[in-house]
């Protein structure tokens, strides 16, 4: 099947590059010329595990073009993907800008009949206002599909190629027949292939992940409460995710969540909700106590230094706001470093893969390091922010041996405290029982 795939950031590449990798033709169209001429060369612009050798791959076996000529791709292809930014505006609400202009040019440059596929994140009501944007300008038969996608950064390959579920939405029976044949390599193994209408398909992405949101939030509800009862979060999370209607995923506590995608979505559906007159009281406490959770994790720290970091080094070990990702997108990390250089610590940062991004949010205002251990050197305490493998199982006495102070702020619960207290260190977890 020949494809395009409007838009390569991190939905547009994982999916033109996958469907290239199932023997379609694929033609992903950006308007960044320094972007495109990386991707012809095989180089991504974005860190995902695999994904640069399956571009290079599909590049060698001529699967894969990248252009700027949006019009050129529209008429060589039968279906087209829609995965632009649609980043939230000052009030919350998705901003559709770029999403529409592009309908507005499908319509004008398309030549016979085509499959729209909304991939990106979007509000209710958007393939309405995409088809009416088309019809306006087209004298051409086409069909508008919603088709939210369900990546998860760091695994966003696999979860393409392996999908739980394929959510498709039309009412169309010519565009499901077409979707049906595009996805079926990917659901040979009976995963569902759902169809539904247009609104609830648009309202699914943002809904589970909003789900996802408050399972994060409801459990950093419980950490809090936990330090103030004397439990351990994890044991009560062990207890919780036991329970097969709860299930154990997303039940970690920590400093919050963070990404282009849960910050966004849950307010995105909270300002739709207002739209339609409609409080949505669970998702403004998640958002909220996201947003508390990192004030809460910065003053421990404070409080153990009594609230003066002058002549302090604080190292920090993870950027990114999940690993496996370079996404420096709402991380915690950038609120918790900011507040601790307001009062007035040095701060020296190590990220696997991450450093480079994050110099665009901190810039000069920290000390990049080119290992864990660098950032250590001579530092007054330790924050861990991101759960990165190489981080669980450490050199606790060459890290006792590099810094100055002993104490370890682990804002992922990756360290077990007894044993932080064996090797000699003070440790403050998030929700865990002080002994």
């Amino acid at each position: 099947m020949k494809i395009s795939v409007i838009g390569t950031g991190y939905v547009g590449l994982v999916v033109g590059t996958c469907f290239a990798e199932t023997g379609n033709d694929v033609i992903c169209v950006d308007i960044d010329k320094k972007k495109v001429d990386m991707l012809r060369k095989g180089k991504s612009p974005i860190y995902e595990p695999g994904l640069e050798d399956l571009i290079k791959k599909n590049i060698h076996e001529k699967r894969i073009t990248f252009t700027t000529d949006i019009q050129q791709a529209i008429k060589k292809t039968e279906v087209i993907f829609l995965a632009l930014p649609t980043p939230p505006m000052e009030d919350g609400s998705a901003d559709l800008k770029h999403v529409l202009e592009v309908a507005n040019v499908i319509g004008k440059t398309m030549n016979g009949y085509k499959v729209i596929v909304n991939k990106s994140t979007v509000p209710v009501g958007t393939a309405d206002k995409v088809k009416k944007i088309i019809e306006k300008n087209t004298k051409y038969e086409f069909d508008v599909v919603s088709n939210p996608e369900f990546l998860k950064e760091g695994a966003a390959v696999m979860d393409f190629l392996k999908p739980d579920r394929i959510v498709v939405g039309t009412r169309s029976a010519r565009a499901i027949k077409i979707m049906e044949d595009l996805f079926s390599p990917f659901i040979r193994t009976g995963n569902p292939f759902i169809v539904m209408d247009e609104r609830s398909s648009e309202l699914t992405k943002y809904a589970a992940n909003s789900m996802l949101a408050t399972k994060i939030s409801f459990m950093n509800e419980v950490a809090n409460l936990c330090e103030r009862v004397g439990a351990d979060v994890e044991m009560v999370r062990k207890g919780v995710g036991s329970d097969p209607r709860v299930g154990p995923q997303f039940l970690f506590a920590g400093v919050g969540y963070g990404g282009s995608c849960f910050p966004k979505d849950v307010s995105a559906l909270v300002k739709t909700s207002e739209q339609y007159k409609y409080d949505f009281n669970i998702l403004n406490a998640v958002m909220h106590v996201n947003k508390n959770q990192r004030v809460l994790f910065t003053k421990k720290i404070l409080s153990y230094f009594k609230n003066n970091l002058k002549k302090k080094q604080i190292a920090v070990w993870g950027l990114s706001f999940k690993p496996n990702t370079d996404d420096m997108r709402e991380a915690p990390s950038i609120t918790i470093i900011k507040e601790l250089l307001k009062h007035s610590a040095s701060v020296s940062v190590y990220d696997p893969v991450a450093m480079k991004e994050a110099n665009r949010y901190l810039g000069r205002s920290v000390r990049y390091c080119k290992t864990d251990y660098d950032a250590l050197k001579g530092a007054d305490a330790l924050v861990v922010i991101t759960e990165w493998h190489e981080f669980r199982r450490p050199d606790f006495d060459k890290m006792k041996k590099l810094m100055r102070g002993h104490v370890v702020f682990d804002g992922r619960n990756l360290y077990d405290s007894a044993v932080m207290r064996e090797k000699g260190f003070e440790y403050f977890g998030v929700g865990r029982r002080a002994e």
